[in-house]
């Protein structure tokens, strides 16, 4: 049976750490880290996740602000707002909430946050970093940034020699996460929909990263006996044996089919999800060590 790897333990570590460097900083008259959430329109999922954001913030000691717009919001008003928040020396990070409504250029909104407060990791320069290597001055995506830590706890941070298999090619989460285990001295090969035999690709992968979409779709049998399964999926699907019209949340990979093989795996929930908003707060610490002059922290 695989070693699960708990997501909410290490996302907790990464908090706790990023509180006591912002008690610090704050102690030694350092800037109090700050981090804007705008929200446009009324999602109710988009509702919950800036909740979440917002109360985590706090919890580690930021200021939080919280900027709800309604769904009529020009464009040219959200950007106004973003030009205001970049100018905003007390604002260190700046995240929109994805989706934006129709009548919005969701890119056009993220390339206008100013790379050194973008802690999405979105912006075409921290796109092109992480692209490039130079993570020492780049902020990682969120998601990939937490499964890279989570690989690093099962498996050490020297990763050399190793086979790394992406499912999924997002900007978001597949193309970063690539760029991560190469520069940790994988090998690293990306399948996505139309790659031919998929599994017997899979099963060659000693860290098998699942980001598709699609729920249980990596089967028992993709897995290499003794591989590091991270699973990047949350999907719901129906679970009548809660109740007529209950649902539950799976990942991308068939769990009890894949943690009889693996070395180690992440649950779905509690494995990758935890990581992102853990990470968020760590990105958004280094953007005020970083304006105050000092030293990138490490997490």
């Amino acid at each position: 049976m695989a070693k699960l790897i708990d997501g909410k333990s290490v996302a907790a570590d990464v908090v706790n750490k990023v509180k006591a460097m912002t008690a610090d900083l704050v102690a030694k008259n350092g800037p109090q880290p700050g981090i804007a959430v705008v929200i446009v329109g009324e999602d109710p999922a988009s509702q919950v996740y800036v909740a979440s954001k917002s109360r985590t913030a706090k919890e580690c000691g930021f200021l939080s602000v919280q900027h709800a717009l309604p769904a009529e919001t020009s464009e040219a008003a959200l950007l106004k707002l973003i030009d205001d928040l970049n100018r905003d020396a007390a604002i260190h990070g700046i995240l929109v909430q994805l989706p934006l409504p129709g009548h919005i250029d969701s890119g056009k909104v993220i390339q206008a946050i100013a790379p050194e407060k973008d802690v999405d990791g979105f912006h075409f320069i921290n796109v092109g970093k992480v692209g490039t290597g130079e993570l020492e001055t780049a902020f990682v995506p969120c998601t990939p940034a937490g499964s890279m830590l989570l690989i690093e706890r099962a498996r050490g941070k020297d990763l050399s020699g190793l086979n790394a298999v992406v499912l999924g090619r997002s900007n978001i989460v597949g193309k970063p996460m690539a760029n991560l285990l190469l520069a940790a001295n994988c090998t690293v090969t990306v399948a996505h929909s139309r790659t031919k035999d998929l599994p017997a690709l899979a099963r060659t992968a000693d860290i098998l990263v699942a980001a598709v979409g699609r729920p249980q779709m990596v089967k028992g049998d993709w897995i290499k006996p003794g591989a590091t399964v991270i699973d990047v999926g949350i999907n719901r699907i129906p679970a009548p044996e809660k109740g007529e019209g209950k649902t539950r949340l799976v990942g991308d990979v068939d769990f009890a089919e894949a943690e009889k093989l693996a070395g180690a795996i992440t649950p779905v929930p509690g494995g990758v999800g935890p990581m992102t908003i853990a990470m968020l707060m760590a990105n958004t610490l280094v953007s005020a060590y970083l304006a105050a002059g000092l030293k990138r922290p490490s997490f």
